[in-house]
């Protein structure tokens, strides 16, 4: 079983993922937070396989979000699922190694991306 941690505010695009990765993945284990603080304890309470998450979000952005992760364990598997896709962030966000950064909103194709990459680094 994969735990993946799916770090949205919006509870739409959080049924949208979870729905999106079902349909292309079994033996998958979702768990939801709503901004990056949750996302923290939660990553901590149950260290997922992999993550995703949005940038823009209350109490914690989804980069303060992927640094205080990255800083406690190097090789977490993050991929960022966002509408900010301002070059700078996008280029301050792939500094910290996250396997994609996908544009909003979340389609069959990006789900089917997300899922191969998970299979792909499911061992690593």
């Amino acid at each position: 079983m994969v735990k993946v941690l799916i770090v949205d505010d919006s509870i739409f695009s959080q049924k949208v993922s979870a729905n999106l990765i079902r349909k292309y993945m079994n033996n998958v284990e979702l768990t939801f937070a709503n901004n990056g603080e949750e996302g923290i304890e939660r990553y901590e309470e149950i260290k997922p396989d992999f993550i995703i998450t949005d940038l823009l979000m209350p109490k914690l952005s989804g980069q303060e979000l992927i640094r205080s992760i990255k800083a406690q364990d190097k090789s977490a598997k993050i991929i960022v699922v966002s509408a900010d896709i301002q070059k700078n962030i996008r280029e301050e966000v792939e500094a910290y190694n996250v396997l994609a950064f996908l544009n909003k909103p979340l389609q069959d194709e990006k789900a089917q991306i997300i899922c191969n990459l998970i299979r792909e680094n499911m061992n690593e």
